[in-house]
């Protein structure tokens, strides 16, 4: 990953070129641990200089022998070692100019530990913030812990859609198959793709016949028949006969290659109101650095105090308008967010569509392989006389079993669900174009489409009103009934279009089947409005259409037709399973094909974003009343803040945007 681009929230500057130099603040996921190491090093050093501060050991009655300065200074020196990596970024958002939360903390810890340090060797200073200052120290720490781990939430996600390929691949070296992992694979590579596997990489047939189940690629839920020549995709299931396929894409243009770019993508990415906290905290650095220099020379030239007390007070101010708060406020959400969606099936590509998510009036699906299975199955069997539904499956099946080709293999397969005992056949003959024939039992049956029927002139009517493609099954003399075989409507998609509604939110469909289909899964799914006949590259104009009626539409599709209209949508879903084309055009990907995950991101939009809102308030109206506090300005009624009280303060509110933002780990989706 790219280690560059980690941190901008956490620390609210880019720093550019610069920082892409010095690898960014280091806070990949493999130095999450590193940071917690440094702050658990550095809460067991602040027990003993909590015990030799004067207050606490005196409210111990605990005695040091007059050595307790010197053990301050030495446990605070070591505790200010771990606080350079922090001057290390405040020098690269000085040298952007682009002065943010690093700049500040500088300023306070550097100010803070200076001052401490001469007082130490001057006596008559009497002022030391040497627990004060670790403390901050601490507090930052614990932030930049938690700021790397998103970024190794977010690495979860490629583990997770990796597990969408296959693993392994039958590669043919020296005319042998070996079994290797698909990392080894490379162009020009020769791999064999057998009944039922998935396609490793893009590339074009070579040797074989098979029928391949391409919904992903082309939103056809009818099987493509691949021969010699023929392209064919990564991810695309051969679903009979065997491939031997050249490879012409692999690595960082495979699936997996492109999934890995989203991620990178996904850490460049920023909510809007994390954007609002960037621009605070830089304008909070001037404010604060004004109001301490302010502080400082009002008490001591104007009102006349000593200056000790007056640096006091502007180092209480620096100390306590550190922006931390303000930091976490939006990265502690969006770190538990990231992984809350890894762990809800989803990966969220760019952050910056939360707040479109939650408004969410239309979802549009693709309706092939996103409501619908995408393979064809069998959805009815319909008896013309006497014969019984199963005797109807069993001589189809028992025809078929025979036959290679897909619709034979669906009404086997359904038949195999019924526990239908086939029977022997003899005869067996393959009618081009038309079906199969054989005898059982001596007597002669058909399995067929329409013109095999037509061809036989057998007295009926064709079947009215019928979704999905019909295969009729006849003996000599009648017809005996059909078989109708149909794209499914997943189990999920029923509950996803309840749930929806239930939110407030209207459901339409996609899809270039006819309007009769199109019709069917509508009514099924009770979906608000549907778009039948519609062209791949026509499907953006229906989403532009609901837009210009006032709507933010949330587009859910998996295939390369359904880029455009991803990418004119409000938000675009892209199926995880899908191509990489539809991948990059979504600003969300599902990990997997389940439609029902769409209520869920809408639920978590609407969470994230009300605790984003909660955390902004709380940062900027806390130093609203903590900075003049800090300055003195509430000194009329007695009332001053001491650099550790300030401390304590700003800790204070960072553990409580850090805590509300942890409820969302309670939330149910």
């Amino acid at each position: 990953m790219n280690h560059s681009t980690h941190n901008k929230n956490y620390e609210h500057s880019c720093h550019g070129d610069d920082n892409a130099k010095h690898g960014g603040h280091g806070m990949d996921h493999g130095s999450a641990g590193s940071y917690l190491k440094r702050f658990w090093i550095v809460t067991f050093l602040l027990i003993p200089l909590a015990l030799t501060h004067d207050k606490i050991s005196e409210f111990l009655n605990i005695s040091f022998l007059d050595l307790s300065n010197w053990i301050q200074f030495i446990i605070a020196t070591i505790i200010f070692g771990f606080a350079l990596v922090f001057f290390q970024h405040a020098w690269h958002e000085i040298k952007a100019k682009q002065y943010g939360m690093m700049t500040l903390v500088s300023l306070a810890v550097g100010a803070g530990y200076l001052f401490s340090v001469a007082s130490t060797f001057i006596v008559s200073l009497q002022v030391e913030f040497y627990l004060e200052i670790s403390t901050l120290v601490w507090v930052l720490l614990f932030g930049h812990y938690l700021e790397a781990k998103s970024s190794g939430a977010a690495g979860n996600a490629l583990q997770e859609v990796a597990k969408l390929l296959p693993k392994q691949a039958h590669k043919l070296i020296d005319g042998k198959e070996v079994d290797v992992d698909i990392s080894e694979l490379q162009e020009k590579d020769l791999v064999i793709v057998k009944p039922g596997e998935k396609i490793p990489a893009d590339g074009v047939v070579t040797k074989g016949f098979a029928n391949v189940d391409e919904a992903l690629i082309s939103g056809e839920s009818k099987p493509i028949e691949k021969k010699e020549g023929f392209e064919v995709v990564a991810g695309s299931i051969c679903l009979d006969g065997s491939l031997t396929v050249e490879l012409a894409r692999v690595g960082e243009n495979s699936t997996v290659g492109q999934i890995q770019k989203l991620i990178e993508e996904a850490g460049r990415t920023k909510p809007r109101s994390q954007r609002i906290a960037d621009k605070a905290s830089a304008v909070l650095t001037f404010v604060a650095g004004i109001t301490a220099l302010l502080t400082l020379l009002v008490w001591t030239l104007v009102i006349g105090e000593p200056f000790v007390f007056g640096i006091t007070l502007a180092i209480t101010v620096l100390v306590i308008a550190c922006p931390h708060a303000l930091g976490l406020a939006i990265p502690t959400v969006t770190t538990i967010t990231t992984s809350l969606a890894v762990k809800n099936g989803f990966f969220i590509k760019d952050l910056s569509k939360i707040e479109v998510i939650k408004k969410t009036d239309y979802v549009v699906f693709d309706k092939t392989g996103t409501l619908t299975k995408g393979e064809f199955g069998v959805t009815e069997v319909v008896p013309i006389k006497e014969e019984s539904k199963n005797k109807i499956l069993e001589i189809a099946s028992s025809l078929e079993q025979h036959s290679s080709h897909i619709i034979g293999h669906s009404i086997l397969a359904h038949a195999k669900t019924k526990d239908i005992e086939l029977s022997e056949i003899s005869d067996f003959q393959n009618i081009a174009g038309q079906g199969v024939k054989a005898k059982i039992q001596g007597e002669e049956y058909f399995v067929g489409n329409e013109r095999l029927i037509k061809s036989l002139k057998f007295d009926y009517e064709s079947p009215k009103e019928i979704n999905g493609t019909v295969v009729f099954v006849a003996s000599k003399k009648e017809l005996l009934g059909y078989i109708v075989l149909a794209d499914a409507v997943k189990e999920e998609s029923y509950e996803a279009v309840k749930t929806l509604h239930g939110m407030g939110v209207k459901v339409a469909m996609l899809t270039g089947d006819n309007e009769q289909v199109a019709k069917a899964v509508s009514d099924e799914l009770g979906i608000d409005t549907y778009f039948a006949n519609v062209l791949p590259e026509d499907k953006y104009s229906h989403i532009k259409e609901l837009q210009d009626q006032g709507n933010v539409v949330l587009m859910v599709g998996d295939g390369v037709n359904d880029a455009p209209a991803l990418t004119q949508a409000n938000a675009g879903v892209a199926i995880g399973a899908g191509t990489d084309v539809a991948v990059e055009a979504g600003d969300v990907v599902l990990m997997d094909n389940d439609p029902s995950d769409i209520a869920r991101l809408i639920t978590l939009s609407k969470k994230v974003y009300s605790k984003m809102i909660q955390n902004l308030i709380w940062a900027l109206g806390y130093n609203i009343i903590a900075i003049p506090a800090a300055a003195g300005v509430f000194a009329v009624w007695g009332f001053f803040l001491r650099p550790e009280i300030g401390a304590l303060v700003m800790s204070l509110s960072t553990v409580i945007v850090v805590v509300n933002a942890m409820t969302l780990r309670r939330v149910k989706l």
